[in-house]
């Protein structure tokens, strides 16, 4: 292990030539804010992959490029005038220890959920000194849901949407009847099936996503994992389906798809097991 505070220092000088007009690199003095968000989310996720595959070298690297996109950030906005890295870090860890009294004051939580409220109320307050220099109109009055920002994933948005809902009470006793509105909702795509119309049956789809993730949501699952877990599990089984086909001289297009998915697809499930 290395002392983090000259390896920072390092690759901020790194950053900090990179993005010198004189003799720096022509793609890195060319980018904005805007044009790095994408790399920052491709950075995140494959973070995110790192460790779905418990790859701790490859974390290792992923967690290097997260970061140099703060480092990005940083330097673009010192050179802006606005902020530079060290007040990024100065910032956060004021909040940590904001947030965290029952370890850096003398707070006691009776259990985790109640260190989990306190921890929102927390961030609620923070939300509130943000906009308190801000007047409030009917367009912009305070809501539960501020915060929430539209650049999220859409299956994580709608599960913080509804999170912030419930805080407030609004939101199903138990999972029963979310599951008879996930039936219900799933009902009325089959009728916009049959009715042909595209944006009503676009509207009726993502009511039935919107349920499934509010049954997620009161199963305590985080739908965005689950879809990954389900994607991973596809892809698996598919890759295996191939494999197995090919031993057997066969195609997709050799075969009808029922008789892939009952005498392939259903191999393929076995072989898990």
């Amino acid at each position: 292990m290395t002392e983090p505070s000259n390896k920072i220092q390092n690759l901020l000088d790194i950053m900090s030539k990179l993005r010198d007009p004189d003799g720096g690199c022509p793609w890195d003095v060319q980018q904005t804010f805007d044009t790095i968000v994408p790399h920052t989310i491709e950075e995140a996720y494959e973070v995110a992959d790192a460790i779905e595959n418990n790859d701790m070298a490859s974390l290792k690297d992923e967690l290097g490029d997260l970061l140099f996109q703060v480092v990005f950030y940083a330097q673009m906005a010192k050179e802006a005038g606005d902020f530079d890295f060290g007040d990024v870090v100065a910032a956060i860890s004021v909040k940590m220890v904001r947030r965290h009294p029952h370890v850096f004051a003398d707070a006691v939580f009776a259990n985790s959920e109640e260190q989990h409220n306190a921890w929102e109320e927390s961030k609620s307050r923070e939300r509130a000194e943000k906009d308190n220099a801000a007047s409030k109109t009917p367009d912009n009055a305070e809501s539960a849901l501020d915060g929430v920002i539209n650049a999220l994933p859409a299956l994580s948005r709608a599960n913080k949407l509804q999170k912030r809902a419930a805080r407030v009470g609004f939101d199903w006793d138990s999972v029963v009847p979310v599951v008879g509105k996930v039936r219900e909702e799933l009902a009325e795509v089959e009728v916009e099936i049959q009715s042909g119309d595209r944006k009503r049956l676009e509207d009726e789809l993502g009511d039935l996503l919107f349920c499934c993730v509010n049954l997620a949501r009161k199963l305590d699952i985080d739908p965005e994992t689950a879809l990954r877990g389900g994607n991973s599990k596809f892809e698996r089984r598919f890759r295996c389906m191939e494999t197995l086909m090919a031993a057997d001289g066969h195609g997709f297009k050799d075969m009808p798809v029922d008789d892939v998915l009952d005498i392939y697809w259903t191999q393929a499930k076995r072989e898990e097991y």
